[in-house]
């Protein structure tokens, strides 16, 4: 019978892999349509850019309704959509899918309260000199939210942990798929505490390094 050092020897380093893959691949979907959609949110809802009601209502009650779906709902409810985009329902490429939905809704809507916390008056005087909308996002909005927009990724990134860990419910594998199949059906209690204790390392140490990065790039 395998100990706790054995079990953690031969599957904790894949189920870490399991888990950075699905990370990555829905914190790399969220940085690109979370972003987009998240800018878009604030420009048709700001009176200095394009405010345009209908837009975004819809967007908005769209991202709504991702996110108030539980986590593992969602995972079952996009089976048929995962597996035409990963041609299968389970292992961490195809977790990634169900991942992405969440956190793209999520990180949104963060992503939109941070350009809305920028000085309203730092705009109107970049718009005043006549700038144009594309230098006014890169040289202004942009580099004012940076802080924001960081914070915003740190508690992504975190969150997509946690629902990473739901994912080994559906055969997703990585840590909280080890957790779930050793700690509890096996009653392995020793790889519980290991992975608890890993998970709670892994976080504190990405909220580190994202409060470090926030406050370099905040304006003093």
């Amino acid at each position: 019978m395998n100990t706790t050092w054995d079990i953690l020897r031969l599957e904790l380093m894949d189920a870490m892999g399991e888990t950075a893959l699905m990370v990555c691949i829905a914190m790399a979907a969220s940085l690109v349509f979370g972003l987009l959609i998240g800018l878009v949110l604030y420009l048709t809802s700001s009176r200095l850019f394009f405010p345009n009601r209908v837009l975004n209502a819809i967007m908005g009650i769209i991202v709504n309704i991702i996110r108030s779906v539980p986590f593992v709902i969602l995972l079952v409810l996009l089976i048929p959509i995962t597996k035409v985009i990963a041609g299968s329902s389970i292992g961490p490429v195809a977790a990634s899918v169900p991942l992405a939905f969440a956190s793209i809704a999520f990180f949104a809507r963060l992503v939109e309260a941070a350009f809305s916390e920028v000085d309203k008056g730092v705009l109107e005087a970049a718009i005043a000199t006549g700038a144009k909308l594309s230098l006014i996002l890169r040289k202004v909005l942009f580099v004012e939210a940076m802080p924001g927009l960081i914070r915003a990724t740190t508690v992504t990134v975190i969150s997509l942990i946690g629902y990473s860990a739901m994912a080994g419910l559906v055969g997703g594998g990585g840590v909280g798929d080890l957790a779930i199949q050793y700690g509890y059906y096996r009653y392995e209690t020793g790889v519980m505490f290991a992975t608890v204790i890993l998970l709670i390392v892994i976080v504190q140490g990405a909220q580190f390094i994202g409060d470090w990065f926030a406050r370099l790039f905040t304006r003093r």
